[in-house]
């Protein structure tokens, strides 16, 4: 199961954004899953794919990949 992090730096102005998108009503986060984080400083919005690091991944706890 993937996870995305709550926050991650704005690349516009190197601000904090924050997760908008609310897990699935199970609580999953799914390989492909479109997640949307706004910046507090610029209001920049930025959405994001989920990916697996690597395939199979997406079965076992993991980070998202670009969310750094």
């Amino acid at each position: 199961m993937l996870e995305p992090y709550p926050e991650i730096t704005c690349i516009d102005c190197g601000g904090r954004a924050f997760l908008l998108t609310p897990p699935r009503d199970d609580g999953a986060w799914l390989d492909g899953d479109v997640v949307a984080y706004r910046c507090e400083d610029c209001l920049d919005r930025w959405d994001l794919v989920l990916e697996a690091d690597e395939p199979g991944d997406a079965d076992q706890p993991g980070d998202a990949d670009d969310l750094s």
